[in-house]
């Protein structure tokens, strides 16, 4: 990341009410840049703390922007075949994870449930928008690896799904 772009990105949160803003780049960098609200904090000039790191990771992460409508279609939910012919439902953005449309309402699937194109698996909420998650492939949801109200990360494993003929 550029000098300019972590200016740019210290002035945002200057000027905003948020705390802390980070950011998982290519290669497992990441930016992070928090404001300090105690005078005991080490920052630099302004309680503006900026820490970057360049450890490899095995995940990586993008901060994507959410498509602007509800119903997502095509390659979202991310599918890979796993040893043990699981198909892994990846996370198609950032965002926040709900296995149900409301708080007191009945998820949307269950572990054991079967699925078919088009159902709804789950949302993620990002900026706002709640993105709905539909299934692609017809199958049997194994195991349900994301936790409900948690943020999820860009191409994280969401369900473990046996494919039906």
């Amino acid at each position: 990341m550029r000098a300019k772009e972590i200016r740019e990105l210290v002035r945002i949160v200057e000027e905003s009410i948020i705390g802390e803003l980070e950011i998982t780049y290519w290669w497992g960098r990441k930016v992070r840049i928090s404001k300090s609200t105690s005078a005991g904090s080490a920052t630099r000039s302004g309680g503006i703390e900026i820490v970057t790191t360049s450890a490899p990771r095995a995940e990586h992460s993008v901060a994507a922007t959410p498509l602007p409508f509800v119903h997502q279609s095509g390659p979202v939910a991310e599918k890979a075949v796993r040893d043990d012919n699981l198909l892994e439902i990846k996370a198609p953005m950032v965002g926040t994870f709900y296995r149900a449309s409301a708080p007191d309402a009945e998820p949307y699937i269950r572990e054991g449930d079967m699925v078919a194109p088009g159902k709804v698996l789950c949302i993620i909420e990002a900026m706002k928008l709640m993105n709905e998650i539909e299934a692609e492939v017809n199958g049997k949801v194994v195991k349900i690896l994301a936790d409900n109200a948690q943020p999820v990360e860009y191409n994280q494993t969401l369900f473990l799904v046996e494919p039906v003929k």
